[in-house]
């Protein structure tokens, strides 16, 4: 009798599997997703979203078209405040949006948005993010950040402020901050006039597919690396939290350098209905998968290092539950340091 039942339960299982996988395929059968991007065009989070929403699509039940659109702005929460606040909740909305905004949540940012109510897809790279200077800056590493004072082209509010503001903090840096580039491609034409001397933060993989010529070149020298662990091929970069001169920094430094396994995350908006919630994740995990994806990839010099939906809602969850002490410490040493760019 125990065999006969949960052979039923199996079976009745499977049953709901397929019965939500038609669902999903009937829903999404013609319908166009618009994939929401908070950065302008060119940089990395824009090649990234670009990549996936030209084979997501393909990968999830009932073949939807996956359209990108660029919505710039306040270091993405335009973009990520239209896909709280604005987007049906349908599963036809997908957004990417800045990997800190947990962390800034965390932290007690006045927010429109809970990055905790959003439903995690994926994120496509975790590698590692990275401090840059200009190779005419005459700035090539952190101590010599500390000896004369650095403009860093940064956007509000995102990682390419932070890092800088928070290595004055602990380090002793002299990083002097501009606010107001809407995106990376902007601050690294901000690099090349002599604007700024550097930029605060871009991944690693970014620069590798969208400035390759610079590596190349050596136009760009790299201070330090955001992560928890080295990226196999910036082994002579200290990591961010290598350089901390005590314990209660050195905590401090892990949680700022958290968000980078978040990457270029995918999400979609929240009360989505949960069958297509999987056949989103489903999609996207196939996707990762996909040899015409990873040959694209390949092409754009874009390394693939995927965290699945599930994960990402992990982490999200980890961040937001940080000790207060430890986010209050890090929200003091943010809201110092900025200058608006004129």
């Amino acid at each position: 009798m125990r065999r006969l039942s949960y052979l039923a339960c199996l079976v009745l299982g499977l049953t709901g599997t397929a019965s939500a996988q038609d669902n999903a395929a009937q829903f999404y059968n013609g319908k166009t997703i618009s994939l929401i991007i908070g950065y302008s065009a060119g940089g990395g989070y824009d090649t990234y979203a670009r990549l996936v929403a030209r084979f997501l699509g393909e990968n999830i039940p009932g073949k939807p078209i996956v359209v990108p659109r660029n919505m710039p702005g306040a270091s993405s929460r335009v973009a990520i405040a239209y896909a709280y606040n604005v987007a049906p909740r349908d599963g036809l909305t997908l957004c990417t949006g800045d990997q800190s905004l947990a962390l800034a949540q965390a932290m007690g940012e006045p927010l429109n948005f809970d990055m905790s109510k959003f439903l995690y897809i994926g994120n496509p790279s975790s590698e590692n993010n990275t401090t840059v200077t200009w190779h005419a800056s005459g700035i090539r590493t952190i101590a010599e950040a500390m000896a004369q004072e650095v403009t860093m082209g940064a956007t509000g509010g995102s990682p390419s402020s932070q890092y800088p503001r928070i290595m004055n903090a602990v380090l002793g840096t002299r990083f002097k901050i501009i606010l107001g580039y809407p995106g990376g491609n902007e601050i690294n034409l901000a690099m090349e006039r002599g604007e700024v001397a550097g930029r605060g933060s871009n991944n690693w993989a970014s620069w590798k597919s969208t400035r390759a010529d610079w590596l190349q070149e050596k136009k760009i020298n790299i201070l330090v690396q955001v992560g928890l662990k080295k990226a196999h091929d910036l082994q002579d970069v200290p990591l961010l939290m290598e350089l901390a001169r005590n314990e209660e920094d050195r905590t401090l430094l892990k949680l700022l350098s958290t968000p980078a396994t978040i990457g270029r995350p995918v999400f979609t908006t929240p009360q989505t209905p949960a069958d297509r919630v999987t056949a989103l994740r489903g999609g996207f995990d196939a996707m990762i998968k996909d040899q015409n994806f990873l040959a694209d990839a390949a092409r754009l010099n874009l390394e693939i290092d995927p965290v699945s939906g599930a994960e990402l809602q992990e982490i999200v969850a980890e961040i937001l539950k940080t000790p207060k002490s430890v986010s209050k410490r890090l929200a003091e040493y943010l809201a110092e340091g900025e200058t608006p760019k004129k």
